[in-house]
């Protein structure tokens, strides 16, 4: 892809990225690299995640918030792992309706979230392109050594938990779009989710200590659980009576046909960035405490079995959902 012409491409570093890039570690993003310290007795995780216009957000999404998701994508990931956030590497395909406004406002946004998740930009790279469109970012953080919670250890008779409410990202990209018709307020709330998800980092530490397996929900929760099942060498069953719904997703669901079929929607449609995790179940009491003293709601979905792959249940029976989630093709 061409450069940006170089004026531009210093001005954009030098105006909206060097403030926020970290003080110490990051030379100022006068260098080509940035130098990280070791942290002794812990594990440096790392995860990545790109964003396309008109494929991960709309056209008309405002640049701040597609900012925010990027980062917020990204921080979800490292909570999923039990993970600590310290900073991230960015990249910016700048189309051709990014103007100055746009990549202030884009900047601004990434200002806001460092300020909030305590993370600093370390480097990455800026270029224009006559495509959609894209940015790209990978985000650093740290665990004690050998405690990053991976998709590989759930066990049989352990229980599976999802943190939040499931669906709101599906029927956020629905609200956004002008598709849904529900209250205004509850069309706000949708729509912010799909714009700005809270990644659930207070949760981090709690995953770490007592999941034994654990996914961000971004696919949606049957690819996602999906994903730990056969990682793990298990079967998974999801009870789909007790999927966590928001006020404004129960209010949608209220006025659904067949419910089944509502909730297999809610439950494969992505983008909600919640922990899914399993846990013995003599921890279910310690998490409970801890998702209460966060004020987090935590819901205990289903099990973990001898077999392969994930059963969905629905009053009582099996079912074979539709479609799982979302894939990268």
């Amino acid at each position: 892809m061409p450069a940006l012409d170089v004026a531009g491409e210093f001005e954009t570093i030098e105006r909206l990225l060097k403030p926020l890039a970290h003080p110490e570690w990051a030379r100022g993003l006068t260098d080509d690299v940035a130098v990280l310290p070791s942290r002794p007795g812990h594990d440096l995780i790392l995860t990545k995640d790109a964003m396309v216009e008109g494929v991960h957000f709309l056209p008309d999404d405002p640049l701040d918030t597609v900012a925010k998701k990027l980062l917020r994508v990204n921080l979800s990931d490292l909570a999923a792992k039990g993970a600590e956030p310290f900073g991230y590497l960015l990249s910016c395909f700048w189309s051709e309706r990014c103007g100055w406004p746009e990549r202030e406002a884009f900047a601004a946004g990434l200002a806001e979230d460092q300020a909030r998740f305590g993370v600093h930009l370390l480097g990455g790279d800026t270029v224009k392109t006559p495509g959609p469109a894209s940015f790209s970012l990978t985000a650093l953080g740290w665990t004690p050594a050998g405690r990053a919670v991976s998709r590989a250890g759930a066990q049989p008779g352990d229980l599976v938990f999802v943190t939040g409410a499931i669906g709101d990202g599906l029927l956020g990209l629905r609200a956004a779009r002008g598709e849904l018709t529900l209250e205004p307020e509850r069309l706000d709330a949708l729509t912010a989710h799909y714009r700005t998800p809270t990644p659930r980092l207070d949760f981090a530490e709690v995953v770490r200590d007592f999941a034994s397996a654990s996914v961000d929900v971004s696919d949606g929760l049957f690819a996602d659980l999906t994903h730990v099942a056969r990682t793990s060498g298990v079967g998974v069953v999801l009870n789909l009576n007790v999927l966590p719904l928001s006020t404004a997703a129960q209010a949608w669901f209220a006025d659904r046909v067949d419910p089944q079929l509502s909730l297999e929607d809610l439950a494969s449609g992505g983008d909600d960035y919640e922990i899914a995790f399993t846990a013995h179940p003599r921890h279910e009491e310690n998490l409970r405490h801890e998702a209460e003293r966060r004020l987090l709601r935590l819901t205990r979905i289903g099990e973990v079995v001898v077999g392969d792959g994930l059963t969905v249940t629905y009053d009582g029976r099996s079912v074979v959902p539709a479609r799982q989630g979302w894939t990268h093709d």
